[in-house]
């Protein structure tokens, strides 16, 4: 009964997950997914005027891949109406009224020079039209489906300069990401958990950085934050709280003073973990302010009557209460920010220390043309990923009788 279902769970999840394993480990680029192919060009040298001269045809073949050799290259023609065969290449022959040439094995890069020379018979009249051009065939190894493996693109990967900056960007970036947007939306449940006019209005308001386009929202964080005709840059500089404009999103490290001492931060990450804090905080929320209101009104009365503070009513009954939704919303959140590309790409492209493993599996694939690496780097990224889980499942909080 459940083997409908379990096959087409298989083919959903399963199949793009092993495809994406099974290339990376394999030397593949964008140019590879197109198989080698023989090219062909024809070209004719003499006229012909009466029957008994000659017209010389010159095909030049070439293997199209400069990695790839190519196997059992065939070339065929038409025999020009009229005419018969005379001075041909010895890997060529004549059957019926094709010219047809086997000419073996192709490197990569190969190419190929064939002549083939024919006689105008007795039947030649200047208005009959030729046939259509040479047609080649090969055979051709598909690096996808072969079975031949490689540790080359993990290598590479493991010994890129870049690569374990690349990784505590992304932690950095995930883990403070998806902190503070459990903290806005825990802040923000205890705002509106209490009963005021215009509550539920506001309660729609919070839930704009979450509904609204990716896109929009980006776009307009670019331009409030731009160095030059910012308004937040602007009110920095006319309160005097900026000596000169910040590239928020294109400054790497920014410092500041404290008791003398001078600190350093990473200002483009920073701006982004802000970002990504903001726009789904309203997630966390809806969940955080669901559970509150569950919560049985009795027990916070019986702390007030206690003398129990706001401060330890939160601490001592609300947080316990939201320990479990917490916990799942930092999984669901982890595994979401970890797997965010597009918020990073619209705001810096990944320029300016905001490179994380996602955006690098985009830049490897695509950018550098580079199948098998990208791929390889999503791999690390499903090792992560599958690690957090193991460990989320064994040590979060569990629920009483479970």
């Amino acid at each position: 009964m459940l083997a409908p279902t379990f096959l087409v769970v298989a083919a959903i999840v399963l199949f793009p997950l092993l495809a994406n394993f099974w290339i990376s480990f394999k030397p593949v680029g964008l140019g590879d997914l197109r198989p080698p192919t023989p090219l062909v060009r024809e070209r004719i040298r003499g006229s012909v005027n009466a029957p008994g001269e000659r017209l010389t045809v010159e095909y030049r073949v070439r293997n199209s891949s400069p990695a790839h050799p190519l196997g059992d290259v065939r070339m065929e023609d038409a025999v020009p109406p009229g005419f018969e065969a005379g001075e041909l290449d010895p890997r060529c022959r004549v059957e019926g009224k094709l010219l047809r040439c086997a000419l073996g094995d192709f490197e990569a890069g190969q190419r190929e020079r064939v002549l083939a020379t024919w006689v105008a018979g007795a039947g030649w009249t200047p208005d009959l039209q030729p046939e259509p051009g040479p047609r080649a065939s090969g055979v051709a190894r598909n690096v996808l489906t072969s079975f031949e493996f490689t540790l080359e693109n993990f290598v590479a990967v493991f010994s890129a300069t870049e690569f374990w900056s690349v990784l505590r960007v992304s932690f950095y970036y995930t883990i403070f990401g998806t902190g503070g947007a459990l903290v806005l939306g825990l802040f923000a449940a205890l705002l509106l958990n209490v009963a005021f006019r215009g509550r539920g209005l506001l309660r729609g308001l919070f839930l704009f950085p979450y509904v609204a386009p990716v896109i929009a929202v980006a776009f307009t964080w670019v331009v409030l934050l731009d160095p030059f005709s910012g308004s937040l840059n602007a009110i920095l500089q006319q309160t005097g709280a900026a000596e000169g404009p910040v590239n928020f999103f294109g400054q790497r490290e920014a410092t500041f003073t404290v008791f003398g001492i001078e600190l350093a931060f990473p200002l483009a990450l920073t701006t982004v973990i802000a970002f990504e804090a903001w726009r789904y905080f309203p997630l966390s929320f809806l969940f955080i302010l669901a559970r509150m209101q569950s919560i049985n009104a009795d027990m916070y009365e019986a702390a007030e009557m206690d003398g129990a503070s706001p401060l330890q009513q939160f601490w001592y009954i609300s947080l316990p209460q939201l320990a479990g939704i917490l916990s799942v919303l930092f999984l669901l959140r982890f595994i979401w920010t970890f797997n965010k590309f597009d918020d990073i790409f619209l705001l810096t492209g990944g320029a300016a220390g905001t490179r994380t493993l996602v955006v690098n599996v985009y830049e490897q694939a695509f950018a550098v043309s580079n199948l098998g690496a990208g791929a390889a780097v999503a791999v690390v990224v499903f090792a992560v990923l599958f690690t957090f889980s193991v460990l989320y499942f064994r040590f979060s909080p569990k629920e009483e009788g479970l």
